[in-house]
């Protein structure tokens, strides 16, 4: 009697522990299976934010050149955007077959050097066929007096700071102590009588914008 007792106890007692037993094994399983999952989430949401900050930094790079004359300049070598970005502006220029006749102006005026050297300016560069525009006998005088005219002329293109498209309507002094205003708004832009045919050109020291005329500086 006292065996079969004892044996009926333990099995009604293994019959209830059982349960618990199952609970606590389940509850444990779940929890694991809890974390697991977090820490997956966590995982995931770590490289979906990476990425984001990827996409975001990927949306900060500058924007190209624009204007239809931009077709003008070479697709590869110095004289291509690359290659005038890692050169100051008037070596920049002299690398680009559509401003040698600003170039040969520059030289004449002895102001290579200085463009080259100053810090952060914007240019407004009139092509080759800009100049041919001009009446003769203007460009005749302004060649015939480099330190004079000519520089006056061609400082008059030139603005301390380098202007972004965003920035560039306005009035701005130029280094030849004057003013010029611009006119326009995203990629439509006029300087004066002339227009904008390939803007926001970088080079190592100087934001370009090409410009189809010659500014010519209000007489004093």
């Amino acid at each position: 009697m006292y065996r079969r007792t004892t044996t009926r106890t333990a099995a009604v007692l293994a019959a209830i522990a059982l349960p618990f037993a199952l609970t606590a094994c389940g509850e444990d399983m779940e929890g694991s299976d809890s974390g697991a999952t977090s820490s997956s989430m966590s995982s995931s949401d770590e490289s979906m934010a990476s990425d984001d900050s990827m996409t975001s930094s990927g949306d900060a790079t500058a924007a190209a050149p624009f204007g239809e004359g931009c077709s003008a300049v070479p697709e590869s070598g110095k004289g291509s955007f690359d290659g005038m970005a890692k050169d100051p502006v008037a070596t920049a220029a002299s690398n680009n077959p559509a401003l040698k006749t600003l170039v040969s102006a520059v030289t004449e005026a002895d102001l290579a050097s200085t463009l080259n050297s100053s810090k952060d300016i914007t240019v407004f560069a009139p092509t080759n066929d800009a100049f041919e525009a001009m009446d003769q006998a203007t460009l005749d005088k302004a060649m015939g007096d480099p330190k004079g005219l000519l520089t006056t002329v061609l400082t008059h293109h030139v603005v301390e700071g380098r202007l972004t498209p965003e920035d560039l309507a306005g009035t701005h002094e130029t280094l030849a102590g004057d003013k010029i205003t611009v006119e326009g708004s995203g990629e439509d832009f006029t300087v004066g009588e002339a227009s904008v045919v390939c803007g926001d050109v970088q080079t190592a020291n100087a934001t370009v914008y090409i410009i189809d005329g010659v500014l010519l500086p209000s007489a004093k």
